[in-house]
């Protein structure tokens, strides 16, 4: 307990940070550009960007949200990232400390920023790419399922069924829609996110997380484009999901203390 609080303000101040990565990887990932060894450029002068362009939040809100050599502007990607990432901090660091004093604090709150990063990632790659990688989504399902076996057999059985009911469901769904309308509606990026959630969070709240999930995606959708929706119109179940995914941990952890 002497370390949870400096473990806990470290992984809040660091989230700005980390949301920045977090932003390059989801920028270079689906263009195949590797997020190491090369520098950070402008993408209409191609300058280098240094150090003092690169603080998270600081340097967009100095610069004005323009590129210190050409003026053009920054896309306003990279800061969401940073203030999304600081929000998944927050949000686990609240949920955290409303938890009983019989949890692993500090466990829980390494796991919870680890889920809830890990989801804006999918969520950021599936926004600007309609993709959720399998070098991603399958071992986001490897560390729910190990995390569920720290807690014994029977949790990471249990994990392990949720995780395959929730790829069965909506594998089904995919399927069936493929066969009447001859195109694909659920791929399989959103099966294998929702068998991640299963490993991470368990069977019971998957329904909830699914139904949360089409809801936010069709807000979001309506919302950002502006005109009615279509069943023609393409609309990434990712970032809905993912949402879904984090708030099902949150109340998770909440509910703990009424429980």
């Amino acid at each position: 307990m002497n370390f949870a609080l400096p473990l806990h303000t470290g992984l809040v101040i660091a989230s700005p940070f980390i949301g920045s990565f977090l932003g390059v990887l989801a920028w270079r990932l689906p263009e195949g550009r590797s997020p190491f060894f090369t520098r950070s450029r402008c993408p209409n002068c191609d300058c280098v960007l240094g150090g003092r362009d690169l603080i998270p939040l600081v340097s967009y809100a100095i610069q004005r949200g323009k590129c210190r050599y050409c003026q053009s502007a920054i896309d306003a990607f990279h800061p969401a990232m940073e203030v999304a990432a600081l929000l998944v901090a927050g949000a686990a660091d609240w949920a955290v400390h409303m938890a009983p004093d019989r949890l692993d604090l500090t466990h829980l709150m390494i796991q919870g920023c680890l889920f809830g990063w890990w989801l804006l990632l999918l969520a950021a790659i599936d926004l600007r790419s309609t993709t959720l990688p399998d070098y991603l989504t399958l071992p986001l399902l490897g560390v729910g399922l190990a995390f569920a076996a720290q807690h014994g057999r029977a949790e990471f059985h249990l994990h392990s069924l949720a995780a395959l009911l929730g790829w069965a469901a909506f594998g089904g769904v995919a399927l069936l829609y493929r066969k009447l309308r001859a195109r694909d509606g659920l791929g399989g990026g959103d099966a294998k996110l929702l068998a991640a959630g299963g490993g991470w969070l368990g069977p019971f709240i998957l329904p909830e997380i699914v139904f949360m999930g089409a809801v936010v995606t069709l807000a979001g959708a309506w919302l950002t484009r502006k005109a009615s929706l279509s069943a023609q119109m393409r609309i990434p179940f990712g970032p809905g999901l993912a949402f879904a995914l984090w708030g099902g941990w949150l109340l998770e952890i909440i509910g703990q203390s009424y429980g």
